[in-house]
């Protein structure tokens, strides 16, 4: 084949600048390869633009050339920036719509309730239940419902009573018991008195029925006497007797209320959270009125704890109740804006009420 001069000066010209172009790469490699030494042996780290920089100049180059070129990374790296990148481009998941949507909160707060509050409810009773009230779920959500919030299929949940539902189920006939101490100043210096009190849990009211520094059983056993009269005693219409373990509570203390018709619950050990009620009645009678007192004499002591009772039963709101009172003294109506202050221990509790008209 022949060339006319101008292809020749082609061939030529081509062959120069390709012999250039190796003279430049040769020279980059080496370039790198003092760079890369001086780095020595610690990664380089990239950014995601280098790496897509690189990637994109990559991609025209092949394999076989990348093998022969590359100096920072390995070719393997620059072709799995490369699918990353193409990955990247055609990612439609910030595009996606939610797929079916969960159960409504309100649905699983009912269901939760339903289980808990009847542990012989099976999954389609509790299913009947939530259509009644225009919830239309399947079997099958309630089932999903109750095994992600841990609670176990009827025949095993209706086994076990919790002691809210017990106490609930007896709510009228139930009475807790306990003690609770005052340290008070007397001619013998400080000394501690205990105060035995009884609690209605249904209508929360409170009988103190005695107060004594040195308790013994055969002391219990005549209050035991006082609160089972038949006439006007506090476990008068009561069954249950919940007191925990305390020794004071002797089997001739039982025994008595057990002939009254009251059965007495004994509490498991060191289990003050099963007399919550009896407790709490205890914090407030404590952080309201005897932790702000100094009390010189049992004298004292019972008229501070008489005040503080009316004030417990008359003119104290209860959250437990609704905030309301316990027992609601009926004044004559007034249309006045005239408020007034009723107070005991000098201030200490107080009642706001509207002034009856004269």
């Amino acid at each position: 084949m022949r060339f006319t001069p101008w292809q020749l000066l082609a061939v030529m010209v081509a062959g120069a600048m390709s012999q250039h172009d190796r003279q430049v790469i040769n020279y980059l490699r080496e370039e790198n390869r003092v760079l890369r030494e001086k780095l020595g042996p610690k990664p380089v780290l990239l950014n995601d633009d280098q790496r897509r920089r690189l990637a994109v100049k990559a991609k025209v180059l092949g394999r076989r050339v990348l093998t022969e070129v590359c100096s920072i990374v390995t070719p393997d790296t620059l072709l799995r920036w490369h699918a990353r990148l193409i990955a990247r481009k055609y990612d439609g998941s910030g595009k996606r719509r939610p797929g079916r949507p969960g159960v409504m909160q309100r649905i699983r707060d009912l269901t939760v309730r339903m289980a808990n509050e009847n542990g012989s409810w099976g999954y389609r009773r509790i299913q009947g239940s939530l259509a009644n009230l225009g919830h239309r779920v399947s079997r099958s959500t309630v089932r999903r419902i109750l095994k992600s919030e841990g609670i176990e299929p009827a025949p095993r949940r209706g086994k076990h009573m919790s002691w809210d539902t017990f106490l609930r189920a007896h709510w009228g006939a139930v009475v807790a018991a306990d003690f609770f101490t005052v340290e008070i100043w007397t001619k013998r210096g400080l000394t501690r008195y205990f105060v035995f009190f009884v609690i209605d849990l249904a209508t929360r009211q409170v009988e103190i029925a005695g107060i004594s520094p040195n308790p013994t059983g055969q002391w219990l056993v005549q209050l035991a006497r006082n609160l089972t009269d038949p006439i006007d005693g506090f476990l008068r219409g009561k069954r249950l007797f919940i007191c925990d373990r305390d020794p004071l509570y002797t089997a001739e203390f039982r025994a008595l209320l057990q002939s009254s018709g009251v059965r007495p619950i004994r509490l498991p050990p060191r289990s003050p959270d099963l007399n919550a009620y009896a407790e709490r009645f205890v914090r407030s009678i404590k952080e309201e009125c005897l932790s702000r007192l100094i009390i010189f004499g049992e004298r004292h002591l019972r008229h501070v704890i008489d005040e503080y009772m009316q004030h417990y039963h008359v003119e104290r709101n209860h959250q437990g109740l609704e905030n309301r009172l316990i027992l609601s003294i009926t004044e004559r109506a007034s249309c006045s804006d005239d408020f007034a202050c009723r107070e005991r221990l000098g201030g200490l509790l107080k009642y706001y009420h509207r002034r009856s008209a004269a």
